[in-house]
């Protein structure tokens, strides 16, 4: 039978097919269950950068409002034994590393590189084999220009890495206007693994009353593919982990991204559809897709068909699509 096993971050997974930070991964029993499905590796529910802040705020607070206060009542992690948002994921992490084998990947979700950028150390004393920083910087603000939006993105790389010797992975948009320089750049700064990509909240209308509404919360089958040209066109060209995102639903979907040159994929959306089990069937039919080439391991057809291995490379690249809709006919 193929073995599955690949490297991702530094860490050596049983399967390519990692479980994304979502609501699935947010207990101990569901991330035995994911294990059993067979799981390489999971991405905790994450934290939030304003959870971070708020709560330390708070305890910092209660500290100065009491009448004697010692130095060593602003080791924070240390101080009163009421058991907030971060202690609570702290003891997930812990629990999470002696309930199953495979890697544990904390997550944060941030907008800035200020106050919470601590927090990595705890989170790293709790056992975390590495830390996925999703960052959510969507460019909206008009007064603060492309460069300026990309240093958060450097910022954040270099304090956390100053901080902790985990490795770290970067979930990252895809809304830049040089997206291969950022990647090299952070390559450049030795980040560990790059997650492609996040997936932003998407408002819609409700025309009927007039109001805002969410637009569709889980990605779709057919959302796989700006992934998978990114993941394409960087996977040769630099030395940290990616990770394909977002609109992988099938294990074609999964070998696809293998073959771009991808470490590893994360799933979300098709488990809430159809159960953790599913990462059986994906498995099964990416055993017998190996099989079926004579494949005995994933390093044998990964990045196979990167851009930089393909005959056709302006594939990756050519956006303008009219000329393929000239002889098109319904």
């Amino acid at each position: 039978m193929p073995n599955l096993a690949t490297n991702y971050l530094g860490l050596d997974l049983t399967s390519p097919i990692i479980v994304a930070s979502s609501g699935l991964s947010d207990s101990i029993e569901k991330l035995i269950e994911l294990e059993v499905h067979g799981a390489g590796a999971i991405v905790l529910k994450s934290l939030f950068e304003e959870e971070i802040i708020m709560e330390m705020d708070e305890q910092m607070h209660s500290m100065t409002s009491r009448p004697f206060v010692y130095p060593e009542t602003f080791d924070y992690m240390d101080q009163d034994p009421h058991e907030d948002t971060l202690r609570k994921y702290l003891r997930l992490i812990k629990e999470a590393k002696s309930a199953v084998s495979i890697p544990i990947i904390a997550s944060i979700n941030c907008v800035s590189a200020q106050k919470w950028t601590y927090f990595a150390q705890e989170i790293e004393k709790a056992g975390a084999d590495a830390l996925e920083i999703n960052l959510f910087v969507l460019p909206t603000d008009m007064n603060r220009t492309g460069d300026e939006n990309e240093q958060i993105y450097y910022d954040v790389l270099k304090t956390v890495k100053e901080q902790v010797a985990l490795p770290i992975a970067l979930k990252i948009s895809p809304y830049h206007s040089n997206l291969s320089n950022l990647i090299k750049r952070l390559d450049d700064m030795h980040v560990d693994g790059i997650v492609m990509f996040n997936r932003f909240y998407s408002p819609d209308f409700d025309i009927k009353n007039l109001s805002i509404t969410s637009g569709q919360i889980l990605s779709s089958s057919d959302d796989y593919k700006n992934s998978l040209r990114w993941t394409g066109i960087m996977s040769e060209r630099v030395k940290c982990s990616i990770a394909g995102t977002t609109g992988i639903h099938t294990s074609e979907s999964i070998i696809k991204h293998l073959l771009a040159g991808a470490d590893a994929v994360q799933l979300a959306s098709v488990l809430y559809k159809n159960g953790p089990e599913y990462i059986d069937v994906l498995s099964k039919e990416l055993y017998a897709w190996m099989e079926e080439h004579n494949f005995k391991k994933i390093s044998d057809f990964k990045g196979k068909m990167s851009q930089s291995k393909s005959n056709d490379p302006a594939a990756f690249e050519r956006v303008q699509f009219m000329k393929q809709f000239r002889h098109f006919v319904m």
